[in-house]
């Protein structure tokens, strides 16, 4: 991509996110409105309003001694108003604080629902080409972006905007000249910032990608510490780890330095206003006639304002870390969902139970047009029939589950339930119409009982202490220290792969679904659970529609129907005793010596 696309790309992003931004902050009017009054009228009374009360204090100082007895009541009404200036700003700070938290929660808790839900209603095709911890850091750097932001704009930017029109507007008649050369002066600053603000922000975003990465070395190494101790390879993890740190610091230097020469610019500029005001102030009374009371409140404006604009260096810097940290995110919420219902989608009501594969035509959204999973597929399951889908590895059967399952969608052709075409209902209640048991279960860090109970909050304990019993998950329950109660992973009971699957195993027979998948159900369970879970299985498939993806014969030789598949294709279909009796795949792929099928090509 060229140099002048990739910088429309990152402006997009830009307006993007703070359209976001804004989206959020608007949900909040009051809070929003009040922020800006607050923060305008902080900066009006303790900077302008102060200091305009004590050039009426010098004037009258001026204007004709004041007898030691007289003091009170002569500069009472101006004390009076210093503490009433005072107050109110004080009240208007804290009212600042409490609306910059207001916004700062509220935004964060609407932000992070948003990435919620988009993430959660993303394909599986997508989770699986991006990293979870990766996603989790987008998103807290999403919402960290906003909290930036909402501090920039509340504590910096407006107070800037405040200081900049009030002290135009309150010099203006007393010292247009100074004035008009002062505005010069700003908007030629504001210009020179704007235009390093913009180089500067490409480079942001590209730091923040690099912690990203870095945050994601990291993650994908804590995540996989088994593989990494096991396999002797810290030292390797390390350097991937050190060489993500190298990148992360080169752009951060790279960021650092652009941004330096912006701030040592920016600051002569401020040295030339300052200047000005000197020059100004030793010669404003011999040259315009100014009296004391406006030299004191063109010194103090004037250097509050230089103050504020020494600021903009940082504030601009905190403005591209803030978007930078949030564009990631956004990008990825702008990305387009795989799957999504309709407008007007309806629910799914499944009576019986029959599935319909019609002419199905697929391929994942990353792999080459030709390379097609399935391409003019058919396959008819009548409701009640448990079917089983045997191969060799990449022939398509846990694909046919996900594309039942809507976790992709197809390109061509239909998936019928009952004669409802899934694409056409919403996602949950087609979900909800299938209990799903994947090869490997991954259990929630929750309790059992909770994880047993998902697909069925409304469970009674008895019935989910049935479950387990018929997923022969029970007694090694009632063995744990707090048996239904314990807590699964992260500080909780770490369970063997075996443990793990019967637990799902006993939250499928708990949501007690229409039609059963079981995707490899039993393929980390030992021969004895596998016997005792396969007599729970028959029994929970007996009237329902089940597809069944298996490896071992054990698993669908007594199904009512095996389909065989090869290169996305159906090459048989019957039952185990024809398929035996053929001698075709069916046959070359049973091994009898494992009691298996062949997965490899």
């Amino acid at each position: 991509m060229s140099q002048r696309n990739t910088a429309r790309l990152e402006r997009s992003t830009m307006r993007r996110t703070l359209s976001r931004f804004w989206d959020v902050t608007r949900m909040q009017p009051g809070i929003a409105a009040l922020s800006v009054i607050a923060s305008a009228g902080y900066t009006l009374m303790l900077t302008f309003a102060n200091t305009y009360v004590m050039g009426l204090v010098v004037d009258r100082v001026q204007a004709s001694p004041v007898p030691a007895e007289r003091v009170f009541s002569v500069f009472g009404p101006y004390v009076l108003a210093l503490v009433l200036v005072n107050l109110v700003g004080q009240v208007l700070s804290k009212l600042q604080d409490y609306t910059v938290y207001k916004l700062e929660i509220n935004g964060n808790y609407h932000l992070s629902r948003l990435c919620f839900d988009t993430l959660s209603n993303q394909s599986m095709t997508f989770h699986t080409s991006n990293f979870g911890g990766a996603l989790v850091s987008q998103t807290s750097r999403f919402t960290s972006g906003y909290s930036q932001l909402v501090d920039v704009v509340v504590f910096s930017l407006i107070p800037m905007v405040t200081s900049i029109a009030a002290t135009i507007l309150s010099l203006a008649w007393q010292v247009p000249t100074f004035v008009l050369i002062l505005v010069v002066m700003m908007v030629v600053y504001i210009a020179f910032v704007w235009v390093m603000y913009k180089r500067i922000l490409p480079l942001s975003e590209r730091t923040s990608q690099a912690q990203n990465r870095l945050s994601g070395v990291l993650s994908d190494a804590v995540t996989n510490i088994l593989a990494v101790k096991t396999c002797g390879r810290e030292d390797f993890e390390r350097e991937l780890f050190d060489a993500a740190d190298r990148d992360a610091r080169s752009a951060e230097t790279v960021s650092m330095r652009a941004t330096m020469r912006r701030n040592f610019a920016s600051s002569g500029i401020i040295v030339l206003i300052m200047a000005v005001v000197s020059v100004f102030m030793v010669g404003g009374h011999a040259w315009f006639g100014i009296g004391a009371s406006t030299l004191i409140m063109m010194f103090t404006y004037t250097y509050n304002l230089t103050m504020r604009l020494n600021y903009t260096s940082s504030m601009m810097q905190r403005i591209n870390r803030a978007l930078g940290d949030a564009a990631q995110m956004t990008q990825i919420l702008d990305e387009p969902r795989l799957e999504e219902d309709a407008p007007n989608a309806s629910e799914l009501t499944v009576t019986d139970g029959a599935i319909d594969f019609e002419h199905l035509g697929f391929r994942y959204h990353d792999a080459a047009e030709d390379d097609r999973v399935f391409d003019d597929l058919t396959l008819h399951i009548p409701a009640g029939q448990r079917v089983g889908l045997v191969g060799r590895s990449g022939s398509g059967k846990t694909t046919l589950t996900k594309l039942l399952l809507r976790l992709d969608d197809v390109q061509d052709g239909r998936v019928l339930v009952d004669g409802q075409d899934i694409s056409r209902c919403t996602q949950q209640s087609l979900r909800r119409q299938i209990a799903y048991v994947p090869q490997e279960a991954l259990l929630f860090h929750r309790s059992i009982r909770e994880n047993i109970a998902y697909g069925r909050p409304d469970a009674t304990e008895e019935q989910i202490r049935e479950a387990a019993r018929q997923a022969n998950a029970l007694e090694f329950i009632e063995r744990l220290p707090q048996g239904m109660g314990t807590m699964v992973g992260e500080r909780g009971v770490k369970l063997s792969g075996g443990q793990r699957q019967r637990i799902a195993i006993a939250r499928a027979i708990l949501t007690d679904a229409p039609i059963l998948v079981l995707d490899e159900a039993t393929s980390a369970l030992d021969s004895e659970s596998e016997a005792l879970v396969q007599q729970a299985l028959e029994r929970l498939m007996h009237g329902r529609t089940s597809i069944v993806v298996a490896h071992r014969l054990s698993t669908v030789a007594s199904l009512d129907r095996i389909v065989v598949l090869s290169n996305g294709r159906i090459v048989e279909d019957g039952t185990h005793a024809e398929l035996s009796r053929a001698g075709g795949e069916y046959e070359r792929l049973w091994d009898r010596q494992t009691g298996g099928f062949l997965e490899g090509e």
